[in-house]
């Protein structure tokens, strides 16, 4: 039996960035910068009400120290981080990555989209209670002070 959207965390959010995300690749085809592709899924997804912020910077930390800043792609509604691919093929590190952005952060969903000569969506989870921060930062995505695990 298929699952439902709202069974996913964040799934109907989610669903309404893939959609956009198959709607600007199906209108402008593949080929272009990531920049192009992020700003057409911005202009999708405030037209449906949503809030965007692009190339969201994030101090990650390790046992409370300030390591770097990274800059996220996108994050949608405060709630959903989303990475784009431009590539031909999709690096296998993508998913890894996104992973390392979500543990970097108290957001628990991403979205790695693919703009390639097929569009592909790839939902990344890591849930907050397996994180090892403790508490949320000031910054706009929540960073925590530990960074997270996969282990």
């Amino acid at each position: 039996m298929p699952r439902r959207t709202e069974d996913f965390l964040e799934g109907e959010l989610t669903s309404d960035i893939i959609g956009a995300m198959y709607e600007t690749h199906q209108e402008l085809g593949f080929g272009y910068r990531e920049l192009i592709y992020s700003r057409a899924l911005e202009v999708l997804l405030t037209e449906t009400g949503h809030r965007v912020d692009r190339e969201v910077a994030v101090t990650v930390y390790f046992r409370g120290v300030a390591l770097a800043t990274q800059v996220m792609d996108m994050i949608v509604d405060d709630k959903v981080l989303v990475e784009i691919k431009t590539t031909e093929r999709l690096h296998p590190a993508g998913t890894s990555q996104l992973f390392s952005y979500l543990c970097a952060t108290t957001l628990q969903v991403g979205l790695l989209l693919h703009f390639g000569r097929e569009a592909r969506a790839h939902r990344v989870i890591c849930e907050n209670r397996f994180k090892r921060h403790g508490h949320l930062d000031r910054d706009h995505a929540g960073v925590g002070d530990r960074g997270c695990t996969n282990d």
